[in-house]
């Protein structure tokens, strides 16, 4: 037999031993006695650590950051570990993230590309509405033993969907994609029809529902509907003609966006729809590209937006899980057949529609999370009873929903995340083509600071962003006793518009340069930058010079042969409602016919202003084929101007918050007529008070090197292009 020997502790041992434990214990106790933190500082500090170190962590694990959010929420929640308390700034900041999400994505919406996706829309709007509903009523009725209106609630529940992975899609640059569209009209749609569809369940519950409620109820939508969209533009207009300042706009907006949330939801329906509908009012007043929409973003994806997915976060009780019963059965019944329904709506729609297949994921993924919706339809059904004496919400339900919550938000975080990576690698060989023989480099020079900024915005409309290529700000001074004194004003006035570009995440390139002539100065300067084309403001001082061209502006596209564009603006850009461009005859025949082309139409999209034509008709032919292939979201019209001589007769069409651009040329080109000598007098006495650009285009070389965008396989219409070579050889012949 083996005998072991056992060490024996001595009293004294027992007695350290014991005292050991008995410190540890007091030690904890003493620091679980600072916990949950519900000091505001405190809460707040630790809501930017999880905001810092969230997606640090997630980005090792290859897994969406937004997922790392809610679960730092569950985690540090009353339900996980009870290190923070849920105290009103998530209340605040987490409806506030909510009304982001929704904001952002009704204003980085394509109102062209709706338009041409409405039918669709409708369809796949229905179809995510009704089969989750109808799947849900029937498994909460069959399988779970519901009453209907519980069983209702819950079907509203899954038949409604909040755009959680939303970031993901404006991470990825992929918010025009039309199944993003898609997704994002069919979770407003969709909500609205669970709210509506709650609305009158509640009602009849309690007894007040009848033709009077339903009266009521849609004559407060439409009158709150309509005076959001009368108001909002009117107000918009007038704030940002008087008011530049950074600051000062993005309060402005985020005022709108508060006011239209306040309004909706006294109307009866949740804020989330007053901002998504503010959003698509203000659509077209704050363009893709420019600095106030940098600030929103950053602000909301920094900010707000992580702050709402850790408060949906810290309501999830994971723990129930684990305490069997049916809460188990109830959640995997809620979870499946309610994500089922939604994966049968996108599937369906995406083979309906012919789209790709990571379309169909792209669709699923956005609309199969549940978070706001669920909560504020929950609520209501909390107060409800569904029969005397009985809640139509129990304790199975309520925990069942929060953890679907989760469950929902980690399967559509996922989805999106892999199917946007797909989009991105099926559209990389497309992307590609933009940066194939493209000298883009737009060299802006500035001298007064009133149109420093609108000079750099325009050309922010106009560049390329596939390209990533920095601007050039060039400042140019004389050489005479006050240079040191204009080199300083000139540093200062070029960090001010770097900082313009800068907020638009755009680069810039600056130069303080001294020459004996101002014109010569800006020449060498755009050989030396290797500049594809001038933006320059056209002088509006009559102490600078009483002439219309100014000091130097003659000189300048006499002595430069590329594109060049003298701008006068009375108003800021994002408030122009149309372009309106005059095009000479022949002018297809320059070699940057297709330059100034393809500036106007980006800033036209970016703008999402409607762009007119003026000119000859086999001109502005060439010109919709182009724009049709190239740019088929831009709306576009065209007018035939028969003789240049029509010229003042634009005037009366031309309004205040009009941009009115005429292509000009340069003597001796194709595209010259005499009756360009007489455009500044015809300006100054026609268009005065009005947004103006005077558009040189490039001149130089042989036309047909600058025609590789009109080969036949770019048109079809092949009998144009044909007839365009016989015309240049025409005129070859004549030369």
């Amino acid at each position: 037999m083996q005998i072991y020997n056992f060490p024996m502790y001595s009293m004294h041992d027992n007695f350290i031993f014991c005292n050991f434990v008995c410190k540890m214990r007091s030690t904890m106790l003493d620091f679980a006695r600072y916990f949950p933190i519900t000091d505001p500082t405190q809460i707040f500090f630790v809501v930017l650590l999880i905001i810092l170190f969230a997606p640090i962590v997630m980005g090792k694990l290859r897994i969406p950051h937004i997922i790392g959010m809610v679960l730092a929420g569950v985690l540090l929640g009353q339900y996980g570990l009870n290190i923070l308390v849920r105290d009103d700034s998530f209340e605040l900041f987490g409806n506030v993230g909510l009304y982001y999400i929704m904001f952002l994505a009704a204003l980085e919406m394509d109102f062209e590309g709706i338009k041409k996706m409405r039918n669709k829309l409708a369809v796949f709007a229905l179809l995510s509405f009704a089969v989750p509903f109808a799947v849900t009523y029937f498994a909460a009725t069959l399988l779970l033993g519901y009453q209907p209106i519980s069983a209702l609630m819950l079907s509203c529940i899954m038949s409604s969907n909040t755009l959680i992975a939303y970031p993901i899609v404006s991470r990825y640059g992929l918010q025009g994609k039309p199944s993003v569209m898609l997704s994002v009209g069919a979770t407003m749609i969709t909500l609205f029809l669970s709210l509506v569809v709650m609305a009158g369940v509640a009602s009849s519950g309690d007894g007040s529902g009848g033709v009077l409620f339903w009266l009521w109820f849609f004559v407060k939508i439409v009158a709150v509907c309509t005076f959001l969209t009368f108001a909002i533009p009117r107000l918009t207009r007038w704030f940002l003609r008087r008011y530049s300042d950074a600051v000062m706009q993005f309060i402005f907006i985020m005022a709108i966006l508060f006011m239209s949330a306040v309004l909706t939801d006294a109307a009866g329906l949740e804020g989330i729809f007053g901002a998504f509908f503010a959003g698509l009012i203000l659509n077209r007043y704050i363009p893709h590209l420019s600095a106030l929409m940098n600030r929103i973003e950053f602000i909301g994806n920094a900010f707000f937006i992580p702050y709402f997915l850790i408060g949906v976060g810290m309501l999830i009780n994971v723990g129930v899980l684990f305490e069997g019963g049916s809460i188990i059965a109830v959640v995997v019944a809620i979870v499946f057949f309610g994500t089922f329904g939604k994966a049968v709506a996108a599937y369906l729609s995406c083979c309906l529609f012919k789209l790709p297949w990571s379309s169909g994921h792209m669709m699923f993924g956005l609309t199969s999370a549940h978070a706001a919706g669920a909560i504020a339809i929950l609520l209501v059904g909390m107060k409800m009873e569904a029969v005397p004496g009985m809640r139509a919400v129990d304790d199975n339900m309520l925990n069942g929903v929060v953890i679907t919550i989760l469950v929902t938000c980690i399967i559509s975080t996922l989805v999106t995340e892999r199917s946007a990576q797909g989009i991105t690698l099926r559209d990389k060989d497309v992307a590609n083509e933009d940066r194939h023989n493209d000298d883009e480099r737009i060299l802006i020079p500035v001298k007064y600071p009133d149109y420093a900024e609108p000079l750099v915005n325009m050309a922010i409309l106009m560049r390329n962003p596939k390209l990533g290529r920095e601007l050039v700000g060039l400042n140019v001074v004389y050489d005479d006793q006050n240079m040191a004194k204009n080199q300083e004003s000139g540093r200062l006035l070029l960090e001010r518009i770097t900082k313009v570009a800068a907020a638009a995440d755009v680069k810039m390139q600056t130069q303080v340069r001294v020459a004996a002539n101002i014109a010569n100065g800006i020449k060498h300067a755009f050989k030396e930058f290797q500049a594809s084309e001038i933006i320059i403001g056209m002088h509006t001082h009559k102490e600078v010079s009483n002439k219309f061209w100014g000091q130097f502006h003659q000189s300048l596209y006499n002595g430069l042969n590329r594109q060049i564009m003298m701008v006068r603006l009375v108003q800021p850009l994002n408030t122009i409602r149309r372009i309106q461009v005059a095009v000479p005859s022949r002018a297809q025949f320059e070699a940057g016919f297709y330059r100034w082309l393809e500036r106007l139409s980006r800033m036209a999209q970016n703008l999402e202003c409607r762009i007119q034509f003026h000119g000859r008709g086999d001109t502005l032919q060439l010109i919709r084929q182009y724009i049709n292939n190239r740019h088929p979201e831009t709306r576009a019209d065209y007018a035939e101007m028969h003789h240049w001589v029509g010229l003042p007769k634009l005037a009366g069409t031309i309004a205040d918050d009009h941009l009115f651009i005429v292509v000009a040329a340069r003597k001796g080109t194709v595209s010259y007529k005499n009756a360009l000598e007489h455009l500044p007098e015809e300006i100054t006495k026609f268009f005065t008070g009005k947004n103006i650009i005077i558009l040189f285009p490039d001149q130089y070389g042989d036309p047909m090197d600058e025609m590789t965008f009109a080969q036949p396989q770019h048109f079809e219409d092949k009998s144009a292009y044909e007839h365009l070579a016989d015309w240049i050889e025409k005129v070859k012949k004549q030369a």
